[in-house]
């Protein structure tokens, strides 16, 4: 690889992992069309979609766990929730990932639409108070929770992604977590949610190593420096920066189906 080559794979990873470690998603939905379409735009050399989903598999494992490391201090990590939500995460996206063979490609593109466009909907709701709550004193429905995991895993699963920019607006909304808690918490889910993607991705041979490998590094740096100036935003602008991020991802897979 050329040094130009080097240095915008590695801008594109340190990207998308300061925005994983700013508003607790993995990062996908920024890093995928990025290393898509920018490499060719320059003159560079073109990743196959195959390529892209196996770099952005590692990549967030790798965003996501030095998310969680930088937010283990401060109480913002639910132990709780990350046990209920992220056993049942795994297990619905180990299903959605099997199952996904049985659909159609289109098929597949129309449930991220939908996941997305909920997400989305759901950022926009009014969140009433949910940050005065102090982390310590902070409750949540135990069935419903682990209910939404599962079934946010098994559409993640089926579209081949980690599941975090729906889990964060469910968090806020539905279970009604602070949203602190719900960025730190939501990363340890989806490091849960990462590992059976990774290790498909990396059997498979959909691992381009020198690629992967710069996307890591990227990933140990971009993630943490995310998640410090993530503690030290306003909750209200990290809500706007998810929201605005989930619905330019819906408004371009629906032109994209639409077309």
């Amino acid at each position: 690889m050329d040094l130009i080559f080097f240095i915008t794979i590695f801008l594109i990873g340190f990207f998308g992992s300061f925005i994983s470690g700013m508003v607790g998603v993995g990062g996908t939905i920024i890093k995928y069309p990025l290393l898509l379409y920018v490499p060719p735009a320059l003159g560079l050399a073109a990743f196959s979609a195959h390529e892209v989903s196996g770099i952005s598999a590692v990549q967030v494992f790798f965003a996501t766990i030095s998310g969680v490391w930088a937010y283990r201090q401060g109480g913002y990590l639910n132990k709780q929730l990350i046990i209920y939500m992220g056993a049942s995460i795994l297990l619905g996206s180990l299903i959605g990932g099997y199952g996904s063979n049985l659909l159609s490609g289109s098929a597949i593109n129309f449930t991220y639409a939908i996941l997305a466009t909920l997400a989305a909907a759901l950022m926009f709701m009014p969140k009433k108070q949910i940050d005065d709550i102090p982390y310590d004193q902070v409750t949540f429905h135990k069935g419903l929770a682990a209910a939404f995991a599962f079934i946010i895993g098994m559409a993640a699963g089926i579209v081949g992604a980690a599941g975090a920019f729906i889990l964060v607006p469910v968090m806020l909304v539905v279970l009604k977590i602070p949203t602190r808690m719900a960025i730190a918490t939501s990363l340890a889910i989806t490091f849960i949610s990462s590992i059976g993607t990774t290790a498909g991705k990396l059997a498979t041979g959909q691992v381009l190593f020198w690629p992967a490998l710069i996307m890591i590094v990227a990933s140990i740096l971009g993630s943490p420096t995310g998640a410090y100036i993530g503690k030290k935003t306003n909750t209200k602008v990290l809500q706007w920066i998810l929201a605005v991020l989930i619905l330019g991802t819906a408004v371009k897979i629906w032109l994209d189906i639409l077309n």
